[in-house]
């Protein structure tokens, strides 16, 4: 089997030749590692790397962008992913000054709207917080974001392009590997979430109509990509923890699953299917969310949050599973402790069908590079 075909048939719960697998993502130091030269992927290493390209120029950034979408394909076909996951994070803003080599202001609007991109090297990420303290939060403010994200749903456009390097990928892979796409995320902003928690309980009015938007904005994604062949859209929202939901069932049932439903619903009526993600323990609501046709797939499965890939196979046996191999343990854990982790998710995908294996979310930044050779000799030999 191709890879595409390989995916395709494990999606239908068909027979497959070597298990399909599927690698979340790649921090940059892991990736750099892994093909020899400094990749451009990863997080909030990728969104500064793009506030510097901008301040070097046109030449530069475009440079950029292509070094980004070249390094996720190599990235992913070097790992053995029969998924290509061709894009990550990104800033496309250009800033009005440098304060220093890892800091950058954007000066649009007024004051209280400029932007800061902070970069920690240690660790990959940024912060693009506010350029002045903000007063805190109130219902009033979140409102405003909320009509704020109905207003940009309602002004697109039919012709509106995005998500270019899924496209180029589906050109220039699409007949050998199945390439994902997202445009269907849904949940509460993550920054600030203390508003919204307390809006779920107090105005979850503002809650539905934030969806509400989201939902359309996702019916307006599957509606352009679905004709250029993408089927199988990844979104979701991270609302766990390893104790379990951030907020009641009551919550996720009345406000948050019908949306799901929705966007479950608009993937299947282009022919689609809808994955969703969440770090966390979801056994709490995890039949409201796997047992009744909610969503298609669940990816990241994270397993030290004991989401257990052959607990899930058993229960919900219609259910589309992509993950399983802990970052953590590949990041910190003994070899023998890998290996062991690694066959247990393949044991599942070779039993049963519907199974992707992979390492569950991201190879985090300064996980031992023979660490991830393990992970990937295993899978390579056992397959």
């Amino acid at each position: 089997m191709t890879s595409k075909e390989r995916v395709l048939a494990a999606l239908r719960f068909e027979h497959t030749d070597k298990v399909p697998i599927h690698h979340v993502g790649f921090s940059s130091d892991v990736a750099t590692a892994l093909i020899g030269r400094e990749a451009y992927v990863g997080g909030g290493i990728q969104q500064w790397r793009e506030a510097t390209a901008h301040w070097n120029g046109p030449d530069a950034h475009a440079e950029f962008v292509e070094r980004s979408y070249r390094d996720a394909v190599e990235v992913a076909l070097t790992a053995g992913n029969d998924i290509i996951r061709p894009s990550y994070w990104r800033y496309d803003r250009v800033p009005t000054k440098k304060i220093d080599d890892n800091t950058f202001l954007y000066e649009y609007g007024p004051e209280e709207d400029w932007r800061v991109l902070k970069y920690d090297p240690g660790s990959e990420q940024c912060d693009i917080v506010s350029y002045k303290p903000r007063p805190e939060a109130t219902f009033a403010t979140i409102e405003h974001e909320v009509a704020a994200a109905e207003a940009a749903v309602s002004q697109r456009r039919p012709a509106e392009t995005g998500h270019a390097f899924e496209r180029r990928a589906m050109e220039e892979l699409g007949d050998r590997y199945e390439i994902r796409v997202g445009g269907v995320g849904m949940g509460v902003p993550l920054r600030g979430i203390e508003i919204w928690l307390e809006a779920l309980l107090v105005r979850p009015d503002l809650i539905e109509r934030l969806l509400d938007a989201q939902v359309e904005s996702a019916r307006h994604n599957v509606e352009l990509l679905s004709p250029l062949g993408f089927a199988h859209f990844w979104g979701g929202t991270d609302f766990c923890s390893n104790e379990g939901p951030m907020f009641s069932p009551r919550l996720l049932r009345d406000v948050f699953l019908p949306r799901f439903r929705a966007v479950t619903e608009i993937c299947h009526q282009h022919g689609g299917l809808h994955f969703f993600a969440s770090d966390g323990n979801l056994w709490p609501v995890a039949d409201m969310m796997f047992g009744d046709g909610a969503i298609d797939g669940y990816f990241e499965v994270d397993g030290r949050a004991g989401m257990d890939l052959a607990r899930l196979r058993e229960r919900y046996p219609r259910l589309i599973l992509i993950g399983n191999i802990s970052s953590h343990t590949v990041h910190l854990g003994t070899k023998d402790e890998i290996v062991a982790e690694t066959l247990a998710a393949l044991e599942v995908a070779k039993e049963s069908s519907g199974v992707v294996a992979g390492v569950s979310n991201y190879f985090v930044p300064h996980t031992p590079i023979e660490n991830v050779m393990t992970v990937l000799e295993t899978v390579e030999r056992n397959r």
